[in-house]
This record gives C-alpha cells, sequence and structure tokens, in this order.
C-alpha cells in the first residue's frame, strides 16, 4: 500500500519497477496458496475462488497460467511414478497367470473336502442338537427349582396362615402376615400369585377384625348376663375372708354378756353360741365350693382381641369400642328393677351384678395394659356410686318391714366390703347407711308400735295374780320388780302392775337388741354403737310407747279402773328405766358415768303418760258424774220435799265411793285431785241445774228437795273419801251451793243486802245475778205460773218484800255492771 500511495509522486523509473517486480512476487505468491488450499479440499473452492477473482483484475487469467503450470508440474509427477513401478506390475501379472492352474486345483480339492466335511457333519449336529436342546432343558429345570426353593417358604407360610386362620389363631395368623409381607414376599413379588396374596391379607385382616369383635361381643354379653354369678362368687369371697373377724366380734360381744344378769334377766349367750356355730359350719361347707373369677369368665376373647388390635396398629379403637360398650352396660346394671324394694332377693340380684361389673373391669384392669386405666375406674365407680346411693335411697325409703331393711343393710355391707377390697372407695356406701339406719329405726318404731297397740289390746288391765312360788318367779325373770313387802306376802298375791308391763319391758329389751343387728360391721366404736341404742330406745319410749300409752289413755272404751292401772303400769315401767340403761351398759360395755353417754329418757316419758291418764281421769270421772246428773228428774213445782235425798244423787255418791276406794292404789296427791274435782264439777253441775235458762219456775218444795241432795254430797265430803284432805276442804267444794241455798232456805235477804261486798259477810260466795236468777223464777210473774197464790192471798207483805229484794238486786247487779 505505500509502494502504491507513493506510485503517483515518484518519477524514478527505478523504483517503479522495483515496485512492480515486489507486487508480481506477492500475486504469486497468493496464488501458491490458492492453489495449495484447493488441492487440500479444507476449505470450500467458491470461497477460496472468490477471493482470486475479486482480488485484482486480470486475476483469472494469471490464475488459470498458475493452475495449468501446476497440472503440467502433476503429470510429471504421475509419469515418472507410472514408469518406476511398470515392471512390477508386468512381473505381478506374470505370477499371477502362473498360479492360476494351482488355484484352480486348491479350489477343487477344497470343494471336495468342504463336501466330505458337510457330509460327515450332518450327523454331529443332529447330536450337538440334542445336547443343546438337553443343557436347555437343564437349565430350565435349573431355575425351575430355584425358583421354587425360592417360593416354597412363601407357600408354606401362607398355608400356615391358612391353617392358623382355620385353627382361629387369630394372632398368630396376624403375625405370620406380617412375615410374609416382610420377608418372604420380597423374594417373590414378581410372580402373579404373589400378587394375588398380598391383595388377599387386607381381606383377611378386616376378617380378622370382625371376627375377633364378633368374639368380644359374644364375651360383652356373656359378662352381662353372668355378672350376678360373678358378683355373687365375689362377695361370698370377701365375706369368707371377714369370717374370722366377725367371729372374733362377736365372741368378744358374748363374753361382755356372758355370766351377767339383769335383774334376774340374762343375756341369751347360748343362742347366740349356737347361730355362731352354725354360721361358722355353713362358712365350711362352702369354702370348697367357691370359685374364683376366673374360673367364672373366660378373658381369651379380650386378650385375643386387644392383641389382635395392637397388631394391627388399631388399638384405640379397640378401647374406645371396650370402654364405650361397658359404660352401655354399666348403665343397664344399674338400673333397678321397679320392685326390688319388695324382696331382698331383688336387692341382691342388684347388688351382685354391680359387684361382678367391677370386679370384672378390675381384672382387665390388672391384667392387661391400657385397656382401662384407674382414672376411666374411678369415674366408671363415682358415677356409678352416685346412682346407686340414688337408687338406694330411693326403694328403700318404700321398705316398712324391719327384717327387709336389716337384710338390705347386711347386703350393703357386704357390697361395700367386697369393692373395698379391690380398691373401690366406699365411704359415701357407710354413709348411706347412717341413713338407712335412721329409716331402719323407723320401721322398727313402726313395728313396735304395733307390738305395743296389741299388748295394751291384750290386757286385762287387772294387778298380776301369782297363786305359787314357780309363777312369782317367772314375772320377776321377765320384769325387774322389787317389793320386800310383796315377797313377804302368802301365796296367792297380787303384783301392782298388770300382764302388759312385763310384756312392754321385754319388748323394749328386743328392740334394743334388733337396733344392735344394724349396728353390726359398720365399722363403729362401741361408744357410737352405745349412743345409737341409747337414741333410738329414747325415741322408742319418747315418741312410740309414749304415743301409744296416750292413744290407749284417749280410747273410749278405758275406763276410770283400767285409766288407774295404766298410771301404775308406768309408775313401774319409769322405775325399770335404769335396768334397761344397765342391760346396754353390759351389751356395749360403755360405763353410764361416760361424759358423753345419753340417758333414757323414760323418766319424761312415762311421767307424761301418767298426767295425760290422770287428766284422762278427771274428764271421765266428769263426764260419769254428768251422765248421772242427766238422770235427774227434779219436780220443780212441788210444794213439800220427799224427805229423802234423790235417787240419782244417791247411785251418784256410792259410785263416786267405789271408784275412790280404787284410787288408793294411786299416788295420794292424783287421788286427792280427782275427789276434788269430781266434787268441785258435781257442785258446778248442780249450780247449773239451778240457773238452767230453760228452767222457767222453782217452788220453794223443789228448793228445799234440792237442799236436801247438797246437804249428801256436804256428807260425802266430809266423809273423807280420799285420805290426806285437812279439815274441811273437800266441803268447800259445795259451798256455793250451800251459802245460795241457805240464803233461799232462811230468807235471810236483808243480812245479804246489808253485808254484801264485806270480808265477814255470812253469804260472801253468794252472786248478786245468780240470786236474782233464782229469785226471778220462784217469782209468780204469769198466770200460768201462779206458786205463790195462797202466799199472796195470806201474806201480801212476803210478796211485796220478794218484789222489792228482786228490785234491789237488779240494782246491785246493774251497779256492778256500770262499776265494770
Amino acid at each position: 500500500m505505500c509502494c502504491v500511495g507513493g506510485a503517483g509522486s515518484c518519477s524514478d523509473t527505478g523504483k517503479l519497477g522495483a515496485c512492480r517486480a515486489m507486487l508480481e512476487e506477492e500475486t504469486d505468491q497468493t496464488y501458491e496458496n490458492v492453489l495449495a488450499e484447493i488441492q487440500s479440499f479444507e476449505l470450500p473452492v467458491e470461497a477460496t475462488l472468490r477471493s482470486v477473482y475479486d482480488d485484482q483484475p486480470n486475476a483469472h487469467k494469471k490464475f488459470m497460467e498458475k493452475l495449468d503450470a501446476c497440472i503440467r508440474n502433476h503429470d510429471k509427477e504421475i509419469e515418472k511414478m507410472c514408469n518406476f513401478h511398470h515392471q512390477g506390475f508386468v512381473d505381478a501379472i506374470t505370477e499371477l497367470l502362473k498360479v492360476r492352474t494351482d488355484a484352480e486345483k486348491l479350489k477343487v480339492q477344497v470343494t471336495d473336502t468342504n463336501r466330505r466335511f458337510q457330509d460327515a457333519g450332518k450327523e454331529v449336529i443332529v447330536h450337538t442338537e440334542d445336547i443343546i436342546r438337553c443343557r436347555i432343558q437343564q437349565r430350565n429345570i435349573t431355575t425351575v427349582v430355584e425358583k421354587l426353593q425360592l417360593c416354597l417358604p412363601v407357600l408354606e407360610m401362607y398355608s400356615k396362615l391358612k391353617e392358623q386362620m382355620s385353627a382361629k389363631r387369630y394372632y398368630s395368623a396376624l403375625k405370620t402376615m406380617e412375615q410374609l409381607e416382610n420377608v418372604y414376599f420380597p423374594w417373590v413379588s414378581q410372580y402373579r400369585f404373589c400378587q394375588l396374596m398380598i391383595e388377599n391379607l387386607p381381606k383377611l385382616r378386616e376378617d380378622i377384625k370382625e371376627i375377633s369383635m364378633s368374639d368380644l361381643k359374644d364375651f360383652l354379653e356373656s359378662i352381662r348376663k353372668h355378672s350376678d354369678k360373678i358378683g355373687e362368687t365375689a362377695m361370698k369371697q370377701a365375706q369368707h375372708q371377714k369370717t374370722f373377724s366377725v367371729s372374733l366380734q362377736k365372741q368378744n360381744k358374748m363374753k361382755f354378756g356372758k355370766n351377767m344378769y339383769i335383774n334376774r334377766d340374762r343375756i341369751p349367750e347360748e343362742r347366740n353360741e349356737t347361730v355362731l356355730k352354725h354360721s361358722l359350719e355353713e362358712e365350711d361347707e362352702n369354702e370348697e365350693e367357691i370359685l374364683t373369677v376366673q374360673d367364672l369368665v373366660d378373658f381369651s376373647p379380650v386378650y385375643r382381641c386387644l392383641h389382635i388390635y395392637s397388631v394391627l396398629g388399631d388399638e384405640e379403637t379397640f378401647e374406645n369400642y371396650y370402654r364405650k360398650q361397658r359404660k352401655k352396660q354399666a348403665r343397664l346394671v344399674l338400673q333397678p328393677q321397679s320392685n326390688m324394694h319388695e324382696t331382698v332377693d331383688g336387692y341382691r340380684r342388684y347388688f351382685t351384678q354391680i359387684v361382678g361389673f367391677f370386679v370384672v373391669e378390675d381384672h382387665i384392669l390388672h391384667v392387661t395394659q391400657g385397656l382401662v386405666t384407674r382414672a376411666y375406674t374411678d369415674e366408671l365407680w363415682n358415677m356409678a356410686l352416685s346412682k346407686i346411693i340414688a337408687v338406694l335411697r330411693a326403694h328403700s325409703s318404700y321398705c316398712t318391714d324391719p327384717d327387709l331393711v336389716l337384710e338390705l343393710k347386711n347386703l350393703i355391707v357386704i357390697f361395700a366390703d367386697t369393692l373395698q377390697g379391690y380398691g373401690f372407695p366406699v365411704n359415701r356406701l357407710f354413709d348411706l347407711l347412717f341413713e338407712i339406719r335412721d329409716q331402719y329405726n323407723e320401721t322398727l318404731l313402726k313395728k313396735w308400735a304395733g307390738v305395743f297397740r296389741d299388748i295394751f289390746e291384750e290386757d286385762n288391765y287387772s294387778p298380776i295374780p301369782v297363786v305359787n312360788e314357780e309363777e312369782y318367779k317367772i314375772v320377776i325373770s321377765k320384769f325387774p320388780f322389787q317389793d320386800p313387802d310383796l315377797e313377804k306376802q302368802s301365796f296367792p298375791k297380787k303384783f301392782p302392775m298388770s300382764q302388759s308391763v312385763p310384756h312392754i319391758y321385754i319388748q323394749v329389751k328386743e328392740f334394743i337388741y334388733a337396733s344392735l343387728k344394724f349396728s353390726e360391721s359398720l365399722h363403729r366404736s362401741s361408744t357410737e354403737i352405745d349412743d345409737m341404742l341409747r337414741k333410738s330406745t329414747n325415741l322408742l319410749l319418747t315418741r312410740t310407747l309414749s304415743s301409744c300409752l296416750l292413744n290407749l289413755i284417749r280410747k273410749p272404751h278405758i275406763g276410770l279402773t283400767e285409766l288407774v292401772q295404766i298410771i301404775i303400769n308406768t309408775t313401774h315401767l319409769e322405775q325399770a328405766c335404769k335396768y334397761l340403761e344397765d342391760f346396754i351398759t353390759n351389751i356395749t360395755n360403755i360405763s353410764q358415768e361416760t361424759v358423753h353417754t345419753t340417758r333414757l329418757y323414760g323418766l319424761s316419758t312415762f311421767k307424761d303418760a301418767r298426767h295425760a291418764a290422770e287428766g284422762e281421769i278427771y274428764t271421765k270421772l266428769n263426764q260419769k258424774i254428768d251422765e248421772f246428773v242427766q238422770l235427774a228428774d227434779y219436780d220443780w213445782t212441788m210444794s213439800e220435799p220427799d224427805g229423802r235425798a234423790s235417787g240419782y244423787l244417791m247411785d251418784l255418791i256410792n259410785f263416786l265411793r267405789s271408784i275412790f276406794q280404787v284410787f288408793t292404789h294411786l299416788p295420794g296427791k292424783v287421788a286427792q285431785t280427782a275427789c276434788m274435782s269430781a266434787c268441785q264439777h258435781l257442785s258446778t253441775s248442780l249450780m247449773q241445774m239451778l240457773l238452767d235458762s230453760e228452767l222457767k219456775q222453782i217452788s220453794m218444795g223443789a228448793v228445799q228437795q234440792f237442799n236436801l241432795d247438797v246437804i249428801q254430797c256436804e256428807l260425802f265430803a266430809s266423809s273423807e273419801p280420799v285420805p290426806g284432805f285437812q279439815g274441811d276442804t273437800l266441803q268447800l267444794a259445795f259451798i256455793d251451793l250451800r251459802q245460795l241455798l241457805d240464803l233461799f232456805m232462811v230468807w235471810d235477804w236483808s243480812t245479804y243486802l246489808a253485808d254484801y261486798g264485806q270480808p265477814a259477810s255470812k253469804y260472801l260466795r253468794v252472786n248478786p245475778n245468780t240470786a236474782l236468777t233464782l229469785l226471778e223464777k220462784m217469782k209468780d210473774t204469769s198466770k200460768k205460773n201462779n206458786i205463790f197464790a195462797q202466799f199472796r192471798k195470806n201474806d201480801r207483805d212476803k210478796q211485796k218484800l220478794i218484789e222489792t229484794v228482786v228490785k234491789q238486786l237488779r240494782s246491785l247487779v246493774n251497779g256492778m255492771s256500770q262499776h265494770m
């Protein structure tokens, strides 16, 4: 480019020629390179040629010249080479022509040899093919044997699985399935029969689950049906275990009462020993017959089902199902029959079913892991215990038989002891027993109320007669009676009380025995038992016996003689209360001097009964007086008296004399009060007879006759029908009548009116109103009532005096009314 750029300015011809020479050399070199590239076939010819033609003008011509020159050089080289190898070629052709004949001979020989080899090899080929076929079969057999040896354990395990299913060994079958899946099936998983087996295993598992669940349902149904038998067995076992301690308690109690007499009344030791011996013999006979819960129940379905569900990984489902079903069964077991309270068998069946249920649950708790837990059983027991207490509280309220209540108590104690032995808390059951104890006492009180009524109905309310020593001892053996004076009397003689007294005393002790029966086995101290006995005995005395006595006293057919005997009876029963306290003390061995010992309230009980009887005596005596007074038949218009007292009054006085003689066995104060009450009531009744509003007229003769009757009453009062009155105390009961009749008999109105209101008045007890009423009945106030007609003719002044007295009395009465 420098040379070309400088060509237009250089004038030197030499330099120009040199430049052209250099350019020609460069062009020749370029063509050389192009030809080399064409000969190498490495670059595309088009690009190479294009570079030649695009380079400069006349390049094609120059390139063709170079190309022709190159071709000529190559032709020369080829010719040299051919000339060099031509002689060798000729020699080779000559050699080939020489060996052609030998080659043809060799060909014939080879062909013949080949034919002969072919003929000879046909038999070898046949044998070889047989050998090959045998070896293939042998290889196949070996392969089959190997595969069969691989499959045989799988088939044997599957066959074992089928046998286990047939033999109902489901847990082993599940383990076999696990081995098949984890060990054997991977060896032969490529085979179709293995796939069929694999597909069949889930179905077998479901079948096992269904079968085991069916077995579990059968088991649950079985224990539901046999829970009473299970509970009965468990309760027998608990009772058997407690026999020794109970026997010791009974022996100790017998020791307390051994050789002890309470006023010739011995505690029945021999009867207790006989009962204890009999009970021990029965327990020895039944000892071998008692079976365990495991002997009665086959728990294998539960274990099997639990293991199966554990292997299947579905243990939670099984636990939930089991607990749900058992809770349903618990509700059914806790549901009592409607007539359960009618018989002890109903309660026994109820308890045995519940015990059987919880015994099974306790066994499941201890022999399985996780199927039931302590929290679950405690929750179930608390629910059941609340229901049991509600049921027992409701049904026991219908029990009216104390023997049934006592048997119920014994069942509850055995029930509580049994479940306590299995670890269930039972304190609430013993609290319930205290409620039932109150109910038991109520039923006892009702029963003994009937016993007391029967005793009172059968009593003749007469002193007990005895004709010899033997009868005397029989009476004092029943009742603690001591009277030295009676002992000194000769036979025949009489006890002051009637036959009901020893019967009542015996029945009170029987009540104490019956109450003691309920206190046994309650795990209470002797002090508490003593307190229970005393409180229940107090209830018997203060409520039941007191009520029976009061009802007896108020009965219409009970007369005065019976009432007197009842008062005597209550006195002796009251005295016997201290012996009842000693009787309780010897049973419980608790001294009466103990601070908290409850006392018997017999004193107040019998005192109230006596007061009621005394009041009834007063009432009935007054009623009897009223009956006699109603027989009075006065002729109130008679002009002259009969000269003797009225018949009704004499009969009444004779009756009172006989009655008051019966009262000699009563305390003196009672007899005196009854006598005073009778005289006062008689006086009041006679006064009411005079002042009766229906009585309109009274003659002086009637007043005189009435005065004769009052005189007889005063004579009766002064005869001292009941000893102990001082002076004329009893006669004061008729003082009102006496002063009133004296006023009318003497007709001393001036003295009455003058001395009225004075403490020393002769007629102090005469009420002006009473005197006015009687005086008006004697006054002639109408034409029909003219009893003083003849009198008025003979003595008009006296008539005027009566009118004057009536006026004065009216003024006096009116003045008293205004003053008040």
